[in-house]
């Protein structure tokens, strides 16, 4: 399946997937009655958004840029300024990201009842743009804004309009757009950017994600063991695992000695644990599998 050339520009060089490994995935998805998805950011490079860890062309690999620790987001009122100025420049053509064909693919499956349930790593809101319901999004999205102090949740839009109020004469030139949202702007760019507080309480705004060096949630960790443990196969779509927030769900699918299958361009942290490895893009490969045509 094709998809226009400017979103190919995140996603790293892949063969074509050849018809045995597509009869493979096919022959392991059709087998499966509960199916448990977990996707992560390679699933999203074809929508336009960039990851972090592809070869050539993600982050860590085009620039020296690194993403916001969260330490550092608590600690110090400048960087959360830095933060939220790269984040406002950056919203509107981070929110107006679309699903592509591996996202309304895994949602037709949901329908046919095929996919018991999908856990995402990624915070771009395009599993729910889609349309999925069984969903738990690992590390928050950010979409939504959280107070540090009372816990309030608010949507990111009305956010965006605060912050517009806040600095009706604030102009940035953007630069190269990062994973989770933001751009690139020097330091002396955002020193007069003003950053609103909690409506409730005057606490501090962080978007409801999870940041490196956080933790998920021990809950949302159980809950998704508990909707592992319900199901009979699991795949992994466009994630190299490298984060143990996700690989932790490979161990325990190992040890229920449930069958594995990886689509992903590039190895994974999990390779070892799959009976099924096939290297391709999730937009070329997951829209061809016509299992979800078996689903009772």
């Amino acid at each position: 399946m094709s998809i226009p050339s400017g979103r190919l520009c995140f996603v790293p060089p892949s063969s074509t997937v050849d018809a045995h490994a597509l009869e493979q995935l096919q022959t392991f998805l059709s087998r499966a009655k509960r199916l448990f998805v977990i996707s992560g950011a390679g699933l999203s490079t074809e929508s336009g958004i960039p990851d972090y860890r592809s070869e050539g062309v993600g982050l860590y690999a085009r620039t020296d840029r690194r993403p916001m620790q969260h330490a550092e987001f608590i600690r110090s009122a400048k960087s959360r300024q830095r933060y939220w100025a790269r984040n406002y420049v950056g919203w509107p053509q981070f929110s107006n990201h679309k699903p592509n064909s591996a996202h309304i693919t895994l949602k037709m499956w949901e329908d046919k009842g095929k996919v018991h349930w999908l856990v995402t790593q990624n915070v771009d809101a395009l599993h729910s743009k889609a349309g999925h319901q069984r969903l738990t999004e690992l590390h928050g999205c950010a979409h939504r804004v959280m107070c540090l102090g009372c816990g309030t949740i608010s949507p990111r839009e009305e956010l965006q309009r605060r912050f517009a109020a806040l600095n009706p004469d604030w102009v940035a030139q953007a630069g190269s757009v990062a994973p989770d949202g933001d751009v690139f702007l020097e330091d002396e760019q955002v020193l007069h950017f003003r950053v609103p507080s909690c409506k409730d309480c005057g606490g501090i705004l962080k978007p409801e994600v999870t940041f490196f060096g956080d933790t998920v949630k021990k809950g949302t960790v159980q809950f998704v063991h508990e909707r592992l443990a319900e199901s009979d196969a699991v795949l992994v779509t466009g994630s190299s695992l490298q984060v143990y927030s996700g690989y932790r769900f490979l161990l325990t699918a190992s040890d229920r000695k449930l069958p594995v299958a990886i689509l992903n361009i590039g190895p994974t942290r999990a390779d070892h644990l799959a009976e099924l490895r096939v290297s391709a893009r999730c937009g070329e490969v997951l829209p061809v599998i016509q299992s979800f045509w078996h689903c009772p």
